[in-house]
């Protein structure tokens, strides 16, 4: 018998983390919905009042993981290792943090309009956040769920490839179409916040990935 399945027979069944790492897994998916509105077709009008939704699932997002770090310093037993479970939360929180960083980049450049590619990697981003959390709900029995599991990874890899893809082309497309040198400076960084938002979000299939191994 492994190691680990001897020691889930002293783990208590109603466990606390899992609950929490899906309730951050939920802050992460709805800001990235609010991400893909923010880069849809709405008027610079619209764009602080979505901002400001995306600041407030950051918020969230913050007290989750503050609450996930005071139950790991409470608690003796976990179900997975406490590094492993720190983890999966700092990195689902960067994911979080990132997407409202480049939501503040875009109200703080006010870029006139934004370029397909940006709209492309926002709808990546969110559709990753999607198959993060799926992984997420799958821990609660990861022996059960290894196809599905495995369909969550591999498409979370796949969609960070597509990201490389669309970022290296809007970035070439940029510095090509854009005349206006403001602009250039301003779409580029938030380009770049968008691709950094899709690799954490690589980032987090890793964390699940290695667990996934530990553990199933």
């Amino acid at each position: 018998m492994k190691v680990n399945t001897i020691l889930s027979v002293f783990t208590p069944k109603d466990v606390k983390f899992l609950p929490l790492l899906e309730e951050l897994a939920d802050v992460m998916v709805q800001a990235g919905a609010f991400l893909r509105e923010l880069f849809a077709d709405i008027d610079k009008d619209g764009r602080p009042n979505v901002c400001k939704h995306i600041k407030a699932e950051e918020v969230k997002g913050d007290r989750v993981s503050a609450q996930i770090l005071k139950e790991l310093n409470n608690t003796f037993i976990t179900p997975f290792d406490r590094e492993d479970i720190m983890e999966l939360a700092d990195k689902v929180e960067e994911v979080i943090d990132i997407i409202n960083r480049a939501a503040q980049k875009v109200l703080l450049y006010c870029p006139d309009k934004f370029p397909v590619h940006a709209v492309e990697l926002a709808d990546i981003v969110y559709k990753g956040t999607i198959e993060v959390k799926g992984a997420v709900d799958g821990l609660n029995h990861l022996k059960k769920s290894d196809t599905v599991f495995r369909k969550h990874y591999k498409e979370i890899k796949a969609l960070e490839e597509t990201a490389d893809g669309v970022y290296e082309k809007g970035i070439m497309s940029l510095f090509r179409d854009e005349a206006n040198t403001v602009e250039l400076i301003k779409l580029k960084e938030i380009v770049q916040e968008l691709e950094k938002a899709a690799n954490k979000v690589n980032a987090t299939g890793k964390v699940l990935k290695t667990i996934f191994v530990k553990y199933a």
